[in-house]
C-alpha cells in the first residue's frame, strides 16, 4: 500500500520570507522551517508578520518536529510564536540552534522552552514513517543545512536557503558527493529556493566579496559606517577582517548584532585574531575617524532605519558628519528602493558619502538561474516544488527547470495553503488549510486587521477630524454646540472658514435628527461623520478620519 504523502506551504511562496512549509507523512507532521518577513510599505506599525498557524495548533498531536536549515529571521524568526501554541522539538545544526534559542528565550511565553536538538549533516533520525537525513549547502551563514525525508516513492528533498560557490571556507561549503548521493537514492520531490531565479548573472563569490569589503575600507580616509544584516556572518566576518587588515577598530552599534556576535566568536563561527579589535560605545573618543568601522544592524535587522537615524541625528550612538563614508553591504529588496534612495539624500546632506556593495558587485546568498539548474541536474527530481520567493521567481525557477527537461506538469507551483498530496503517481491539489499573515505590534500579535491598518494609512495620508458635542436626548436638544480639532487635515489659522462651517454642519445634523421620533447612537454618529465626510471632500479633496464625539447629559 502506497505511503501518504502531502507537501503544503503555510508561508514562503508568491512572497519572500516567512518560510514554513510542511512534509505530512502519513498522520506525522514535519516542520520545514519557522520564518518571519518584515512587513510591506504600506503595513504602518506592524513590527514583522508571521504565517498564520492554525493548522499546526489544530494538529500539534501530530507535529514530530521542526527542522531548521539555517539561523535567519527568514527560517527561524517565528519559531518562538510556533512553540508557544505546538511545544515540539527543535532540530537544527549547532550555530542554527544557539541562535534560534536567543529568539526563543527573548519571548515570554517561550521562554524555559528547552526541546532543542543539535544535528549536522552526518545524522540520521528514524521517525518510523520516515528517516531524516541533512547535507551542508553554501549560505551567508555557517552551518546552513539542506533536509531529506526518505519514504518508499522516494526522498522529499527541501534545500533550504542557499547557491554554489565554488571559493567557500569550510564552513559555508556544499557537500556536492552527499547531493549526488540523494539523487542516485531517487528523488521524488525537491522543494527549492528561488529568491535569486529570475537572475541569470554569475554571483559574485565570498572571496571577491571579502576583497572588495577590503578595497572600500581601505580606500576611506574618515570613518566608516557600515550596514549589513546582523545574521548575515559571512559578511560580519569579512567586515572585521577589513577592520584588522586596514587598522580600524569596530563598534557593534545594536543588541542583536551583539548577542549574533558572541554566539558566533563562542562557537568559532566567527574569528578575530584579537578581542581588541570590538569596542564598546564608550571607547568611541579614544581613537581617530580613521581608526574606526561602525557597525549598523539595526533593530531586528534593518540597518537602513539606523542608518537613517544617523543621518538626521537621531541615533543612540552616531552622528553622520562630513568625511564619513557609509558603506551598504546588504542587498536591499526592490520594496525598499526608494526608501533607500531617501536614506542616501539625507546621507549626503549630513556630510556623508555612500558606497555600495552592488556598485561593482552582483551579491546575493541565493542561488541565480544556473545554479538552480545544476541543483536539479544533481538530484534529478520528478516534481519540482518552486518555494522562497514572489511569483516572478516562482515562475522563472519553473523555466529553468523545463530547460533541463522536468515536464512542466510536474513542477507545481502552490498558492499559501495549498494541500498537494501524492496519488497514483501525481501530486494532485486537495483543498487547502488556513493560511495569511498574522501581524506583530508591539505585544499584539494578529489584531491588527485591514481595517486598523486602513484607518493607519487614512492617519497617514489625510490627518484626523474630530467633533464634540454634547445632547440631552430625553429633551431632544443640543446642549453644548460642536466644538473640532484637527490633526494632519488642514493648517487650522487658514482654514477657520471651513472648520466654522463644519462645525454648523454638525450642528444641522444632530438637531435634525432630534426631531425624529426614534434614537440611536450609532444612527445619530454615522450621520454625522457621513455629513462631514462629503462637506469636508467637496471643501478640500481630502478623506480625514472623522470622528464624531457625542456626550449625553442625562
Amino acid at each position: 500500500m502506497q505511503q501518504q504523502i502531502k507537501i503544503m506551504a503555510l508561508g514562503g511562496v508568491r512572497e519572500n520570507g516567512k518560510n514554513l512549509y510542511l512534509a505530512e507523512i502519513e498522520e506525522t507532521i514535519f516542520v520545514m522551517d519557522a520564518g518571519l518577513k518584515y512587513p510591506e510599505n504600506d503595513q504602518l506599525g506592524v513590527d514583522l508578520v508571521i504565517p498564520n498557524m492554525d493548522y499546526l495548533q489544530e494538529n500539534k498531536d501530530r507535529v514530530a518536529g521542526v527542522f531548521l536549515t539555517h539561523g535567519h529571521a527568514d527560517a527561524i524568526g517565528a519559531l518562538p510564536y510556533l512553540l508557544a501554541k505546538v511545544k515540539v522539538p527543535v532540530f537544527g545544526s549547532e550555530l542554527t540552534i544557539e541562535l534560534a534559542k536567543l529568539v526563543v528565550k527573548d519571548y515570554a511565553p517561550t521562554k524555559s522552552f528547552n526541546d532543542f536538538h543539535v544535528i549536522n549533516a552526518e545524522t540520521e533520525i528514524d521517525f518510523g514513517v520516515t528517516e531524516v537525513s541533512f547535507f551542508r549547502t553554501t549560505h551567508s551563514i555557517a552551518e546552513s543545512l539542506g533536509l531529506v525525508f526518505k519514504t518508499p516513492a522516494g526522498n522529499i528533498v527541501y534545500t533550504g536557503d542557499f547557491k554554489f560557490d565554488q571559493a567557500a571556507t569550510e564552513d559555508y561549503q556544499t557537500d556536492l558527493a552527499r547531493l549526488a548521493e540523494i539523487g542516485r537514492e531517487g528523488v521524488l520531490a525537491l522543494l527549492s529556493d528561488s529568491a535569486n531565479a529570475d537572475s541569470k548573472i554569475q554571483i559574485a563569490s565570498e572571496r571577491e566579496v571579502a576583497d572588495e569589503v577590503i578595497n572600500v575600507i581601505g580606500d576611506c580616509q574618515g570613518r566608516v559606517i557600515v550596514a549589513a544584516v546582523a545574521s548575515n556572518l559571512s559578511r560580519i566576518q569579512q567586515i572585521f577582517d577589513a577592520a584588522d587588515v586596514t587598522g580600524r577598530r569596530v563598534l557593534l552599534t545594536g543588541h542583536d548584532v551583539e548577542n549574533i556576535v558572541r554566539t558566533a566568536m563562542k562557537l568559532n563561527k566567527l574569528k578575530i585574531s584579537n578581542e581588541r579589535l570590538i569596542i564598546k560605545p564608550k571607547d568611541l573618543s579614544r581613537f581617530a575617524d580613521y581608526e574606526l568601522v561602525i557597525l549598523e544592524t539595526g533593530r531586528i535587522g534593518e540597518p537602513l532605519e539606523g542608518l537613517r537615524k544617523m543621518a538626521v541625528g537621531r541615533h543612540r550612538y552616531i552622528s553622520i558628519k562630513d568625511g564619513d563614508t557609509v558603506f551598504i553591504a546588504t542587498t536591499p529588496t526592490v520594496a525598499k528602493e526608494a526608501f533607500v534612495a531617501r536614506v542616501e539624500n539625507l546621507i549626503y546632506k549630513a556630510g556623508g558619502e555612500v558606497k555600495s556593495i552592488t556598485n561593482n558587485l552582483r551579491v546575493s546568498g541565493h542561488a541565480n538561474f544556473r545554479d538552480l539548474q545544476m541543483m536539479i541536474n544533481i538530484l534529478k527530481p520528478k516534481f519540482l516544488f518552486p518555494i522562497q520567493g514572489e511569483y516572478r521567481q516562482l515562475a522563472a525557477h519553473a523555466d529553468a527547470a523545463q530547460e533541463v527537461g522536468i515536464l512542466p506538469e510536474n513542477i507545481l507551483i502552490m498558492k499559501r495553503g495549498d494541500v498537494m498530496v501524492y496519488e497514483a503517481g501525481d501530486f494532485l491539489h486537495s483543498g487547502s488549510v488556513p493560511t495569511g499573515d498574522i501581524l506583530l505590534d508591539g505585544q499584539a500579535i494578529g489584531d491588527l486587521g485591514d481595517v486598523v491598518l486602513r484607518d493607519r494609512k487614512i492617519l497617514s495620508e489625510d490627518g484626523i477630524f474630530i467633533v464634540a458635542m454634547t445632547v440631552n436626548r430625553k429633551q431632544k436638544k443640543l446642549i453644548a454646540k460642536a466644538k473640532v480639532h484637527t490633526r494632519g487635515f488642514v493648517y487650522v489659522k487658514k482654514s477657520k472658514d471651513i472648520l466654522s462651517e463644519a462645525a454648523e454642519l454638525a450642528n444641522r445634523s444632530v438637531e435634525d435628527y432630534l426631531t425624529k421620533d426614534q434614537f440611536e447612537w450609532a444612527e445619530l454618529k454615522n450621520l454625522v461623520r457621513d455629513e462631514l465626510s462629503k462637506y469636508l471632500f467637496d471643501q478640500t479633496k481630502r478623506r480625514p478620519a472623522v470622528l464624531p464625539v457625542l456626550m449625553e447629559v442625562r
